[in-house]
């Protein structure tokens, strides 16, 4: 087992949502990014995960020197609470411009744009004092398989990201792979994807990954294995723990609400890989129910981190010793006991 450390905590503005969804309005008043911020640290979080435009509101009809400004001007107010900046992530699926995909448009306009804005948003992360680009391609699919040419899509996946990479020397980016939602059909739905597509870049020893819970369990993986293939790379840079039930839309669950059980094997897998050790957050992309009450609107950032913190512990006082013992003996029976057991135990 890993050498203990303690963990790192970060959440995002829009894991504080208002209950809206596809079929009905919000139940939530909406709350200023001010209000979310404040409560971060007291909650007992470290850090905040944005979006380019959470950083900087109304970024496309803003000039280069306005969002330098404005980000510089965050940065201040960070640092005067003592909150870190994780990572600034471009929001792609939004505008008018990307309905057809961002990076992989048939419209070359469409994708000057991505990579344009792309660019801001790394702006943005050095005023932030952050490195870390994550690449959620949300839109960088299809609704018809042969509206777009699979090969020639990951080209310019790779040229945009090289472009990125052109653009600061100093910058990563992390891919955060999903199978589906809101395109029908993803072009690096998984970690392995990812992973090969950082190969394809003209410096792929910045071109690493970010895992989330749920992602994985839509692509029918196991989270834990998907952090394992990460670190066996030594590209896992950051992380979303959330939970899901089944092959629905992605839900965002409170970590470990669906299935104790996976969410303590991510656990030690990343207690067995270090993974912290090097700065890295654990990150909860999780949102609210949609029947949960203003008053509780936080409970469930409060409880994931909790859940966390309690599912550390049970993989630091897990018997390693006498699981060895049962798998050398090839004693799976005794061996699911016992993860059960102890999961069961107070």
């Amino acid at each position: 087992m890993a050498t203990k450390h303690t963990y790192k905590f970060c959440f995002g503005p829009w894991n504080i949502s208002e209950g809206g969804d596809p079929y009905g309005p919000p139940t939530r008043p909406p709350q200023t990014f001010d209000w979310k911020l404040a409560k971060l640290k007291r909650l007992g979080f470290d850090a905040m995960m944005f979006h380019d435009d959470d950083a900087v509101p109304d970024i496309d009809n803003k000039s280069g020197q306005q969002i330098r400004k404005e980000a510089k001007e965050l940065k201040k107010r960070l640092d005067d609470l003592g909150v870190a900046a994780e990572m600034v992530a471009p929001r792609l699926w939004f505008s008018p411009m990307t309905i057809d995909g961002a990076y992989t448009s048939n419209d070359p306009k469409c994708r000057k744009y991505a990579i344009d804005r792309s660019l801001r948003c790394i702006d943005i992360a050095n005023c932030l004092d952050t490195d870390l680009i994550v690449l959620w391609l949300a839109r960088e699919g299809s609704y018809l398989r042969e509206s777009k040419n699979g090969r020639r899509s990951v080209e310019l996946l790779v040229a945009a990201i090289d472009k990125m990479l052109g653009h600061d020397k100093k910058v990563r980016i992390s891919i955060e792979p999903k199978p589906n939602e809101p395109m029908d059909i993803a072009y690096i739905p998984t970690i392995g994807h990812a992973l090969a597509v950082a190969q394809l870049t003209g410096d792929p020893k910045r071109v690493g990954c970010l895992i989330e819970s749920a992602h994985a369990l839509l692509a029918g993986l196991d989270p834990a294995d998907e952090i394992d293939f990460a670190c066996a790379f030594g590209k896992l840079w950051s992380l979303h723990l959330n939970d899901q039930n089944g092959l629905k839309f992605d839900q965002d669950k409170p970590f470990g609400s669906n299935n104790l059980r996976v969410a303590f094997n991510q656990v030690r897998a990343l207690e067995r890989n270090g993974y912290g050790k090097r700065g890295e957050y654990v990150c909860f992309d999780v949102h609210p129910f949609r029947t949960t009450k203003k008053e509780h609107w936080l409970d469930h950032l409060v409880n994931s981190r909790r859940t966390f913190l309690q599912l550390v512990r049970k993989a630091r006082t897990f018997n390693e010793k006498q699981a060895q013992q049962l798998i050398s003996d090839r004693n799976y029976q005794a061996l699911d006991q016992m993860v059960l057991e102890h999961l069961m135990r107070g």
